[in-house]
């Protein structure tokens, strides 16, 4: 079944120090996400072997929901908080979902 969600994955790399303030920060904020306009389904998953990166997978309505997404308050302060986290440049793909199978 072809769906018209815009899928968006983030892949984040944190110094192992700041793991929890990160997943203490996204504990906070993730129904916040959740609940914006336009996100229809967020998840954090964390690498079984790289521990320190981790990936939120989300489905948007659309392109314009995800940018207004990135473009809020919202994201900013999220943002403002995790980028001092960071070890490594975190990586972003928007991709169309094409089948799904359940």
């Amino acid at each position: 079944m072809i769906t018209t969600d815009l899928v968006r994955i983030v892949k984040l790399t944190f110094a192992e120090e700041h793991i929890p303030l990160f997943l203490s920060n996204f504990e906070k904020v993730k129904e916040r996400i959740r609940g914006f306009e336009g996100c229809n389904f967020l998840e954090l998953y964390r690498d079984k072997n790289n521990t320190n990166v981790f990936f939120t997978y989300s489905y948007w309505s659309s392109e314009a929901d995800l940018e207004n997404y990135r473009h809020s308050e919202l994201f900013k302060s999220v943002w403002a908080e995790t980028k001092p986290l960071f070890c490594d440049k975190p990586e972003a793909w928007s991709v169309d979902k094409l089948a799904s199978l359940t």
